[in-house]
């Protein structure tokens, strides 16, 4: 079944109208008609089954016939990626979403090659949100993600956020696996983190300040196994960890 987004504003009545350019993929690429039954995703945890009332030239509108509440995932995971150059953030934002992220903050650490000021940072992001929400039309994931603006990891740690797990992917040879966090976490609480935060830094890794930095502010040095992994390669290894740690069944 084809699956759109529409903003959770636009959700609200029974009848929905596909803008321009989803319509115009509905109408060209799919060739959708009516009756046809579609899924409306709202990225904010709404689920609608729709029927295909009108697909004419110009617009293509929908009613709802179920509506289904999607309750989120019990943690939120925050994936603090360094940019890689070229387009490779487009694909660690796919997987991120796919992967469950419920945020994604772009870090621009001293070994990032893409260096952006404020207003090409807030395009980048409204661009990799874009991507975000082609991947949740894609793995049918009720709950869109949110990508910042760039920012250094100074800028961020001085918000003073607060993770319940803070890890950090590190080639420093005291970094240890993933697990012991996870284990002593639970050991200490009873139960999993319900907020999680991974640092994953640039090809040639974060420079041992901001490692430093990143430690200070809690995160845990975590080692990705003896190979030395591309930056996505990386995000992808780091958040099937968290998706496989935060499901395993613990005493």
């Amino acid at each position: 079944m084809h699956r759109f987004h529409l903003p959770p504003d636009q959700c609200r009545q029974n009848v929905l109208t596909l803008p321009a350019r989803e319509a115009h993929h509905a109408l060209h690429v799919l060739r959708l008609r009516e009756r046809e039954r579609v899924v409306v995703l709202d990225g904010a945890g709404a689920e609608l089954l729709c029927e295909v009332q009108d697909a004419n030239a110009r617009e293509v509108t929908l009613q709802v016939r179920q509506r289904q509440a999607i309750p989120p995932w019990a943690c939120q995971v925050t994936l603090l990626q360094a940019v890689p150059k070229g387009r490779t953030m487009d694909l660690i934002v796919q997987k991120a979403t796919e992967l469950g992220a419920h945020r994604l903050v772009p870090i621009l650490s001293e070994r990032v090659v893409t260096q952006l000021d404020r207003e090409a940072g807030a395009s980048k992001a409204e661009k990799w949100q874009g991507v975000a929400v082609e991947a949740i039309k894609q793995c049918g994931s009720a709950w869109l993600p949110k990508v910042e603006v760039p920012l250094t990891p100074q800028a961020f740690l001085a918000r003073g956020e607060r993770f319940e797990l803070l890890l950090i992917a590190s080639l420093q040879p005291e970094a240890r696996h993933p697990r012991e966090g996870f284990d002593a976490f639970f050991a200490q609480h009873g139960r999993p983190p319900k907020t999680v935060g991974v640092w994953v830094g640039p090809e040639g890794d974060f420079t041992p300040a901001e490692v430093n930095l990143a430690r200070a502010g809690g995160a845990l040095p975590i080692t990705l196994g003896p190979r030395v992994l591309r930056s996505d390669t990386a995000a992808v290894y780091c958040l099937s960890i968290i998706n496989y740690e935060l499901q395993s069944p613990r005493p």
